[in-house]
């Protein structure tokens, strides 16, 4: 038997706006959302193997399921493969905003099309980030996360994630909604720069920003600190509590994370560029 090994890439999801604009009578909610991705994120490494099983190392591995509580192994499973050995370097923080275990699976099942042929699965059932995940480009993400339109004209964006270390489920943040009707995204232009790209995001909004706060008062620490350190915008991604400040240059975004680092030293905190 041929032994076949794919490496992929999962990178961090990052939503620059998340509106929430409706709710189904099935219960899921409508969104519209400008979605980027950053330049880290968790690396994983398929080979041929009698079986299928997932083992799981990094610096973020600590309490990540290797059972069908993992969305990587599900993916794989519903994608109808037998004989794989999955292996997960986990680099970002789990139930934190951005995406972290969708980007596994969508990335898994990228792998597995290239190395195995594998047909790709309904991957909206598999969790509503998968779709933009697939993918992962720039796109606004609306519906229930099944429509994905490609988005050109952000710039790279010198940016800070900072996570507190605090997992937030999302479902208690939607419960916690109290406006499920909000108005869409404007138009997404083309912008000149980071800048103007910053000054754009300061009229839209993150809904779940404030559910979340409400839930875990501090993700408004975080968000004040980035503040501090000179940010053009600072949001809670997704539904948190992963933060990100953009900054106006690669060294101020490193002069950002190295005195976010210093003041949290427990803290989760990362430089990187958006969009790029």
């Amino acid at each position: 038997m041929k032994t076949v090994e794919i490496h992929a890439f999962a990178p961090a999801k990052i939503n620059l706006a998340l509106h929430v604009t409706g709710r189904r009578g099935d219960g899921y909610h409508l969104l519209d959302s400008l979605v980027v991705f950053a330049d880290i994120g968790d690396r994983l490494r398929l080979r041929s193997a009698r079986g299928l099983s997932l083992t799981v190392s990094g610096p973020m591995s600590e309490g990540v399921p290797v059972d069908d509580g993992n969305l990587a192994l599900r993916a794989a499973r519903a994608a109808r493969v037998a004989d794989v050995a999955i292996h997960l370097e986990k680099h970002l923080p789990a139930a934190a905003g951005i995406g972290g275990g969708s980007s596994d699976a969508a990335a898994v099942l990228r792998a597995l099309d290239e190395g195995w042929g594998a047909r790709t699965p309904d991957i909206l059932a598999l969790g509503a980030d998968l779709p933009v995940c697939m993918s992962a480009q720039t796109a606004r993400m609306s519906g229930i996360g099944d429509v994905v339109a490609p988005v050109s004209g952000i710039p790279p964006l010198p940016a800070v994630l900072v996570n507190p270390g605090e997992a937030i489920p999302t479902p208690a943040v939607f419960a916690a909604l109290d406006e499920r009707n909000g108005s869409p995204m404007s138009d997404i232009p083309a912008f000149s720069g980071v800048a103007q790209c910053a000054h754009w995001l300061h009229g839209q909004r993150n809904d779940l920003q404030a559910p979340a706060l409400g839930i875990e008062p501090v993700i408004g620490d975080c968000l004040d600190l980035l503040t501090r350190q000179d940010a053009l915008l600072a949001r809670m991604s997704g539904s948190g509590a992963t933060c990100f400040g953009l900054y106006p240059d690669p060294a101020a975004a490193a002069r950002a994370a190295a005195a976010l680092t210093a003041q949290r030293p427990g803290w989760w905190v990362r430089q990187t560029v958006l969009a790029g």
